[in-house]
């Protein structure tokens, strides 16, 4: 009796796994290629409400970039 119920447990854990594995609902990434004169904190004004300071930081990351320092023709991916 027991092992049953242990084996109906473990059943239900794996079904529940498996059903509850992350999705790909993020939609497709965003893109922003760089102009001249853009810089990391206007892009991020233009993107992002409120604060710039999050945003500049948020593409920072996204993007692997080790400072603000960004040129024309770059193709940044732009984070939720």
């Amino acid at each position: 009796m027991f092992a049953k119920l242990l084996g109906l447990a473990l059943v239900a854990v794996l079904v529940a796994a498996v059903v509850t594995r992350q999705s790909a609902g993020g939609g497709h990434p965003r893109f922003y290629v760089v102009r001249p004169y853009d810089t990391l904190w206007s892009i991020a004004e233009r993107t992002y409400g409120g604060d710039p300071r999050d945003g500049v930081w948020k593409l920072e990351r996204r993007n692997h970039l080790g400072g603000p320092e960004i040129t024309p023709g770059m193709r940044l991916v732009l984070p939720p």
